[in-house]
């Protein structure tokens, strides 16, 4: 029962003295706790101009822009600015060789021009509700009723009355909010607990964006880098019914008019200045113990084996063949980012000695535990708890993710498997079975994937990564129903006959299939075979690592409400979890080592100065060159006539924060987040602030691509822009 109480009675632990350069805060809670802090670096904003459910706020022009990225409308017609390699892969899906958008870009001259970005959504932040009060409110009433009741499981009455009023919540908010998504959101592993409302639009098109060699410019050599010159932006427009509410694609819809859409500031900014960002962190573990970091770093080890090898592979396809290198773009680009982060990080940990230091602080909080017996009987096991979760799933867990880094990633096996799942999840909900039928359903569901398929990159990646899997696992582990020996087989030999004979190498040869083959030889075909042996390798694997989940999910709980009892008075953020935080700080440069000084802001010449026309990664288009020979930068330009392309800020931000709007003490647009520094790739475990930073595209470089380069200064015309 005291274990369940902590959650009842858990943080009220939130104080002043709070570092300005670290922090995702919780938004509904910035006037409690940061607006005295914001104001005394400059900002000139309440907490109600940022976040108001009830008027018109900064949160209302934030968007959760496909799921894992972070976009801003920046006029009343729904136009939306966000990241370049946010709105890649919807770029590549609209892309063909004849019409190569993400090689040249693109800019719709009118709205006839913009073009639909099927499956792409864009969700707005209606409102968060902390459940605390009304949940307290519930357990008190039932042990209030049941008080001097020995009978009684006073452990279970709780959990239920508690589950019952946030049912109960969830049902009225989605009475009173309809056209809204409703969500129940845990923090501080497991610790509080808010109701959120999103709103969800559908129907996004495409405006336009620079060619990859602006957007992308530097790509993996530059990725985590500075100094960066990257142009990393594009642009769409959300689209509504007539009644402004979400609808699927019609020609008949209208451009969303938003509650709020940002100023855009060509003031500039310098070393010092007030600067905030708001946006959709993903995922941090801030509250991540020594075993889980070690854990996590030895799941990453083979990833990035295993990643290597792949992307090699279709590197040297993408540049070979113009066709590949649109196909394969954006899975690569998925692909890299994090194999980067992660060769960062592991260096980052060693150089930073994090697990060290975490567990100096383990060490800590078992001494404040065991000073008083109520502690240990409340926290005395959280760290026992979790190294045992570790221990009990470890095996498993990287089993599993090395299978799912290799094997799984073979893109026959996984257009089979969703073949065959469609085909049979189609039967199942039929009365009257139709085989014919189900099949017609699961090739619909897989068609569009032969767009971006090519037959020959996957035969070498199907050889290196079942080559790879063989000599990393033990043979306990080995695949079974697809050769009498899987560690004698000749790879390349099986993965030759496997292309010869699947049905599913190409859509024509699906379609004909279906047409001819019996259900049973369809079933038996040799991709879903080795589906079927993935399968039976992995499947195992989930009751232990469910286990282990267990174990972790609760151990993590009870550490971290010690930890918030522990720290009580010192400043308390919950790890990014995808929901809208704000972490504001300064405009501020960096010395990565001795002797070394990095500027806050880069131009245009540094460019120019790393122009390689050899190097796909460092090619400058011959008109970038033009302006910037003539000085062509427009109102763009800073005082001393150079164009600005990116700046640094050392705001708190992650993975999900790409595309973020960079505000000043206004609340101006001046930048968007893109993308971290390669010292401080332990950020997502513990903030350093000397040398964690936060890489910004010049809004003033933006809308300078956008206008003197490409032509699409009708823009300018429906944005609020601050000279």
């Amino acid at each position: 029962m005291k274990k369940l109480l902590c959650f009842i009675t858990a943080l009220a632990v939130f104080s002043s003295g709070l570092r300005a350069d670290e922090g995702m805060w919780m938004l509904p809670l910035l006037k409690k706790m940061n607006i005295k802090s914001m104001e005394s670096l400059g900002c000139q904003l309440s907490a109600k101009d940022i976040y108001n459910i009830n008027h018109s706020s900064l949160k209302d022009a934030i968007v959760q822009f496909g799921g894992g990225c972070t976009g801003e409308i920046i006029s009343d017609e729904g136009l939306l600015v966000t990241n370049h390699h946010c709105g890649y892969g919807s770029i590549q899906k609209l892309s063909s060789v004849e019409h190569d958008y993400l090689t040249n870009g693109y800019w719709a001259m009118n709205r006839s021009e913009e073009l639909p970005a099927e499956g792409l959504t864009v969700t707005f932040l209606e409102s968060m509700t902390d459940l605390k009060p009304a949940l307290q409110k519930a357990a008190r009433k039932i042990l209030k009723e049941h008080k001097g009741n020995p009978n009684i499981d006073k452990d279970s009455l709780v959990l239920k009355a508690m589950a019952d009023k946030e049912a109960e919540l969830v049902e009225k908010a989605r009475e009173d909010n309809p056209h809204c998504d409703v969500e129940v959101v845990s923090f501080y592993n497991d610790n509080v607990k808010y109701m959120i409302v999103y709103k969800t639009y559908r129907d996004i098109r495409f405006v336009g964006a620079p060619p990859s060699s602006i957007g992308k410019f530097g790509a993996d050599t530059d990725n985590w880098m500075w100094p960066r010159h990257t142009g990393d932006f594009s642009m769409f427009r959300v689209y509504a019914d007539k009644d402004n509410n979400p609808a699927d694609y019609s020609p008949d819809n209208v451009p969303y008019s938003p509650k709020k859409h940002l100023t855009i500031s060509l003031a500039g900014y310098n070393e010092g200045d007030y600067t905030m960002i708001m946006g959709y962190p993903g995922r941090t573990n801030r509250f991540f113990t020594s075993p889980e970091l070690q854990y996590l770093l030895d799941q990453q080890d083979i990833a990035i084996e295993a990643r290597t090898i792949r992307q090699d592979i279709m590197m040297e396809d993408m540049l070979a063949d113009p066709k590949v290198k649109i196909q394969y773009a954006s899975k690569y680009a998925g692909s890299s980012n994090g194999w980067k982060k992660w060769i960062g990080m592991k260096q980052a940990f060693a150089k930073l000695n994090v697990i060290g230091r975490a567990e100096q602080e383990e060490a800590e909080f078992m001494e404040w535990v065991n000073s008083r017996p109520e502690r240990q009987e409340a926290y005395g096991d959280a760290l026992d708890r979790i190294r045992e979760g570790v221990e009990v799933g470890a095996e498993a867990g990287l089993i599993s993710r090395t299978i799912i880094e290799s094997v799984f990633r073979i893109e026959l096996e996984a257009v089979s498997t969703t073949f065959n799942n469609a085909a049979k999840s189609s039967l199942a909900a039929s009365d009257e079975p139709d085989t014919l039928k189900a099949f017609q359903d699961a090739f619909a569901a897989v068609r569009e994937f032969y767009k971006d398929y090519s037959v020959s990159t996957d035969i070498k990646e199907a050889k290196a990564l079942l080559r790879y899997y063989r000599d990393k696992v033990d043979s306990t582990y080995y695949l079974t129903g697809i050769d009498p020996d899987f560690g004698e087989m000749d790879i390349d030999a099986y993965v030759d006959s496997l292309f010869a004979t699947s049905v599913f190498t190409s859509e024509e040869r699906l379609e004909a299939a279906i047409g001819s083959m019996s259900p049973e030889d369809i079933f038996a075909d040799p991709a879903i075979d080795l589906a079927r042996a993935v399968g039976k390798v992995l499947m195992p694997l989930y009751g232990t690592i469910s286990k282990s989940d267990s174990l972790l999910a609760e151990g993590r709980k009870t550490y971290t409400a010690g930890l918030l009892e522990w720290k009580d008075g010192e400043p308390s953020y919950p790890d990014a979890n995808f929901t809208m935080r704000l972490t504001y700080g300064t405009v501020k440069g960096y010395s990565p080592k001795d002797a070394v000084i990095y500027r806050y802001y880069t131009t245009l010449d540094g460019v120019m100065e790393k122009e390689d026309p050899d190097n796909w990664e460092f090619v400058v288009p011959a008109r970038l060159k033009e302006l910037w020979e003539n000085k062509d930068f427009g109102d763009y330009a800073m005082p001393d006539g150079s164009m600005p392309v990116a700046f640094l800020s050392n705001n708190d931000i992650t993975g999900g924060n790409s595309g973020s709007p960079v505000l000043n003490a206004e609340g101006e647009l001046i930048g968007l987040a893109f993308d971290g520094n390669w010292e401080s790739m332990s950020s997502d475990i513990m903030f350093e602030p000397d040398l964690q930073r936060c890489i910004n595209v010049d809004i003033r470089y933006v809308l300078f691509i956008m206008d003197k380069f490409g032509g699409a200064g009708y823009l300018l015309d429906e944005m609020d822009i601050k000279r």
